[in-house]
């Protein structure tokens, strides 16, 4: 898949997985992986931005398998800017859609 494409989405990605709860960084890694082939190393940065732009809080948390773990947590200002990337998002993936169909009739 084309990095360009991948690296536009990954915010959303990245959002859209705390969503419905708190994460580990490898835990988001894992499983944006197992949709889309990205590298770990491009995950890592995207959160410490994020976290400093205030869109998610971080904790840790013990962990029976090593040690503690870095939890994401989305504030309110994070949820806010997912809705406003998700309402992006569709619009954009319509229009690409959009001119698909009419350049290439699938």
């Amino acid at each position: 898949m084309n990095v360009q494409f991948k690296k536009g989405v990954l915010e959303l990605c990245v959002l859209a997985l705390l969503h419905t709860k708190d994460r580990y960084g490898y835990e988001l890694v894992q499983k944006i992986s197992n949709q889309i082939a990205i590298s770990e190393g491009s995950v890592y940065p995207l959160l410490r931005r994020l976290a400093k732009d205030g869109f998610f809080t971080t904790y840790l948390k013990e962990s029976t398998e090593g040690p503690s773990r870095k939890y994401y947590k989305l504030t309110e200002k994070g949820r806010d800017h997912l809705y406003d990337l998700i309402d992006e998002w569709k619009q954009f993936s319509s229009g690409v859609n959009q001119l698909i169909k009419e350049g290439v009739g699938e």
